[in-house]
């Protein structure tokens, strides 16, 4: 049974700008790692569970193994979401920060 592998959700407000360059491009590496429906359910699937063992995140899904590392390698790197060596499994979680501030994103335009 993994444990739960949320990383902390400071309270702390983004006060980052919404709009301008750097915002801009933030906004679209976000939204290319959530371009996928595969990936839009694994974001589903963890944020529901709060935590996951990437062979149940391959049970929820109509995907081989590897297509599913492939899809959770791209959310990671976009940092939505994190990965936590547990023995021989990697829990994965959401970052909520960064989810939040995809959000932000996407309401700000």
């Amino acid at each position: 049974m993994p444990r739960p592998a949320t990383p902390p959700d400071t309270a702390d407000p983004d006060l980052r700008p919404i709009e301008g360059r750097a915002a801009d491009a933030e906004l679209a590496a976000l939204a290319k790692a959530v371009g996928h429906p595969a990936r839009v359910a694994i974001l589903r699937l963890l944020t529901r569970k709060n935590a996951c063992v990437c062979g149940e995140i391959v049970d929820e899904l109509p995907l081989a193994q590897s297509t599913v590392s492939q899809h959770l390698k791209v959310l990671k790197g976009a940092g939505l979401i994190q990965g936590e060596v547990d023995g021989p499994r990697i829990c994965y979680c959401i970052d909520p920060r960064v989810l939040r501030r995809l959000k932000v994103l996407v309401a700000g335009l």
